[in-house]
């Protein structure tokens, strides 16, 4: 426990702050205030619904429909993105090898296995099946997860997310529900 702290610690010390730009700011802004119109598009009248809902569509001059250039950063050639990464796997990697160096140290003349015929290159992979699917030696499993997660942690275009907005925003039909308040309410003091 005490190395995940002083690890926390030590992440916090080297983080660097992060430049937010503008335009990627805007993006979500509009993209959140598109989710919420059609969330709670049943709270407004038609009309409201109608207006709103043009200035993200409108052919011409809709914000979700404005083309844009791909202005996402290449994490390879920012040289602040390849600092902040090196400095997560520092603090990673450090106190492994700390504590790795430490059980050598300590446990150094311990036997823990002893097994009277050399182990083979198959056996590896035999005792992987044995453990079954979701085990901690499996090392291509690892493998995978570190490439996918790589590949969640990319930026999304934000042509997609547009686009999907836009698409929601057309399908969506409008239905107020509000409309029969006044028959709807009781009155109670009569």
């Amino acid at each position: 426990m005490c190395i995940g702290v002083l690890r926390h610690y030590i992440s916090v010390l080297l983080a660097s702050q992060k430049k937010i730009e503008i335009q990627q700011l805007q993006d979500s802004q509009v993209i959140l205030r598109s989710r919420i119109l059609r969330e709670n598009a049943r709270f407004i009248p038609k009309s409201s619904f109608n207006m709103r809902r043009l200035v993200f569509n409108n052919a011409e001059n809709g914000y979700l429909t404005q083309k844009r250039e791909n202005a996402a950063p290449n994490m390879m050639t920012d040289p602040s993105m390849m600092t902040d990464m090196l400095k997560g796997n520092i603090t990673n990697v450090l106190p492994m090898i700390i504590i790795g160096g430490w059980i050598n140290w300590m446990f150094s003349g311990f036997i823990t296995t002893k097994v009277p015929f050399p182990l083979t290159l198959r056996f590896k992979p035999m005792l992987q099946r044995v453990l079954g699917e979701n085990n901690a030696a499996d090392q291509s499993k690892q493998m995978q997860d570190q490439m996918s997660g790589a590949a969640m942690a990319m930026p999304p275009d934000p042509k997609v997310a547009f686009k999907a907005e836009w698409e929601g925003l057309e399908i969506i039909e409008h239905q107020w529900a509000l409309a029969d308040i006044e028959n709807t309410m009781t009155i109670k003091d009569k």
